[in-house]
């Protein structure tokens, strides 16, 4: 799923429908296409928004149908037809069953006139809230998106944002303000982030079923900008599965568990993570210290990688994985690159890739292509992964992608423009415990 599937329920106006047609104008929802817009009620102006947008319109008059049953079963007919992944209940007034809300259950959202749990539930909607606000004397109220459940209004929320009520407020005015400073700006961005949770992540294209995908970098851009990456190491042997990911200061190092069953650790132990500067370099071996001499030196990252080899490993030769991520202030840019053995002499082939970053998306490069008695190189360019804009889902999801006997450890960094502090995660196979020699 590149893109999930919209449908939007509605019964009147569509003031938050056009919000999120507009969202994927401008933009702001990109992870997912409405496709369908139902209403409840006949001749209302949501349905000519839709019809202005091209979008397939169907009409399940309320009234018409002699129960909520009987209603219900119409509206799955329709959405049937549409196969949504998400349902946005937009100024949509019927309340649904339980039955209805298990079909679809995490994927439909809607959006309330209050700051719940606060005038909520049977009875409020609309302008009721607001009328009810201005009675209780209220100087701040606002609008929650959140998921449905068989509660009204009492799914998990999703995203809040607060409105000021002013001295002379009409319920009217303050139905407006509230609609226009936090309905029309939180439910594209709720409804985006939830349809980037849908798309596929690294473990549904790219690494589950690879049983050994060796050692493997990530660079790319959060939904909101930050600059992210990840790497992982993976293990065959008890020696190499003995080693753990320890910070120093902003830099990364491995360090050993158990050296006994180790001969020759010099291509298993390094600093995988070194920031220069304005940099931030990963690599799967030493050759993230020569990237950071060169660049000290005025030199580049390329320049670093022309001066050296796949590694010495024979009958493997394992591809060196490089990746680089620079922060000037006016934004930020990642390259990656990959030195591998090629053909019967084994020449050293050089590739190197650069992004731009595009909010949400990401690239992966790892050294095999799978498991093997010889193991296979990476081939091809770096894939395409979908990057979310939690760290928490990030690395829990990538962590489990990784097959679960080799994995060794994993290290996830957030890094926002603006100059503050990035957010990290360590993932080691032994434990945040574990003790390191």
């Amino acid at each position: 799923m590149l893109n999930a599937r919209i449908s939007i329920l509605v019964s009147g106006g569509g003031t938050n429908l056009q919000a999120l047609l507009d969202a994927q104008v401008n933009g702001v929802l990109r992870s997912g296409k409405v496709v369908q817009v139902i209403s409840s009620r006949a001749g209302v102006r949501a349905i000519e928004r839709a019809h202005e947008a091209g979008i397939r319109t169907d009409v399940a008059e309320y009234r018409e149908f002699p129960n909520r049953e009987a209603f219900e079963r119409r509206l799955m007919e329709l959405l049937t037809q549409s196969k949504p992944d998400v349902i946005v209940l937009a100024g949509f007034l019927q309340i649904l069953s339980a039955d209805f809300v298990s079909r679809w259950e995490g994927r439909i959202v809607n959006v309330h006139p209050s700051l719940l749990p606060a005038f909520c539930g049977k009875g409020f909607y609309g302008l009721r809230v607001h009328e009810a606000v201005l009675e209780a004397g209220l100087k701040v109220t606002g609008a929650t998106v959140h998921l449905v459940t068989a509660e009204p209004d009492k799914g998990t929320i999703l995203m809040q944002r607060a409105v000021d009520v002013l001295p002379d407020d009409s319920p009217e005015l303050l139905q407006h303000r509230v609609m226009e400073q936090a309905e029309w700006r939180i439910l594209p961005q709720a409804v985006e982030d939830l349809c980037h949770s849908l798309a596929p992540s690294p473990s549904d294209f790219c690494l589950r079923g690879n049983r050994y995908p060796g050692r493997g970098i990530i660079l790319g851009c959060g939904p909101n900008g930050r600059a992210v990456l990840a790497y992982f190491i993976m293990g065959r042997s008890a020696g190499s599965r003995a080693r753990a990911f320890r910070r120093e200061k902003d830099d990364v190092v491995i360090r050993l568990l158990d050296q006994s069953g180790v001969k020759d650790p010099s291509l298993i132990l390094y600093a995988p993570l070194r920031m220069c500067g304005r940099h931030i370099v990963v690599a799967n071996g030493d050759q993230t210290d020569t990237i950071c001499t060169s660049l000290k030196g005025g030199k580049g990252f390329e320049e670093a990688l022309r001066t050296m080899e796949y590694e010495p490993d024979a009958p493997h030769f394992t591809p060196r994985i490089s990746g680089m991520i620079s922060l000037p202030e006016s934004g930020f840019s990642y390259r990656l690159s990959i030195l591998k053995a090629s053909g019967a002499g084994r020449r050293c082939q050089r590739q190197f890739f650069e992004y731009e970053p595009i909010p949400g998306m990401g690239h992966l490069i790892h050294t095999y292509a799978g498991d093997g008695a010889v193991l296979p190189s990476f081939a091809g360019e770096p894939l395409t992964v979908n990057v979310p804009s939690s760290i928490d889902a990030f690395t829990n999801g990538l962590w489990e992608a990784l097959d679960e006997e080799n994995r060794v450890a994993l290290y996830v960094r957030y890094t926002p423009l603006d100059g503050s502090r990035y957010e990290d995660r360590v993932v080691n196979r032994y434990g945040e415990e574990a003790k390191l020699r």
